[in-house]
């Protein structure tokens, strides 16, 4: 009878780390997407009330900076979207939403002659939510409102 508590007991340890384990990881698998469209203008945004639609900033290089570190790159496709896969047991969370920022590296100017050829579009990082596929946690973040630095 006592072995079959003690089994009992461990079992129950077991189970209660195993959840303090997943919660912090977001679960067994997990990683962070940063993702979005950049368009070709001052602000990276698609400029509303246009009489021409907004053309998107396409082969853009995007960085995931931290603290003044790129950490990750990637390239906008030629609709302007891009993904970045972070992996969770490598960033904080928090660190990501507080001392990271994504930055559109490339010039304004090599999308559109009339915008400026200095400075970069920077923006913070913004949480979107988190989508649970199976044993895999996805934390979606992406960019918030973009300033133009340094132009």
């Amino acid at each position: 009878m006592a072995m079959k508590s003690t089994l009992l007991v461990t079992l129950f340890v077991l189970v209660l780390l195993a959840s303090q384990a997943e919660a912090q990881l977001g679960g067994l698998l997990g990683l962070f997407n940063i993702g979005g469209t950049i368009f070709c203008s001052a602000n990276g945004n698609a400029v509303a009330n246009s009489t021409t639609p907004t053309p998107p900033f396409a082969n853009a290089l995007v960085q995931i900076s931290c603290g003044g570190n790129v950490i990750s790159s990637g390239l906008t496709n030629g609709s302007g979207v891009f993904s970045i896969v972070l992996n969770p047991l490598q960033f904080l969370l928090t660190t990501l939403l507080s001392s990271c920022n994504l930055v559109v590296a490339s010039p304004l100017s090599s999308c559109n002659s009339s915008l400026p050829s200095t400075g970069i579009l920077q923006a913070p990082l913004q949480l979107a939510g988190t989508v649970i596929r199976g044993l895999l946690s996805i934390v979606n973040l992406i960019p918030g409102t973009f300033e133009l630095i340094g132009a």
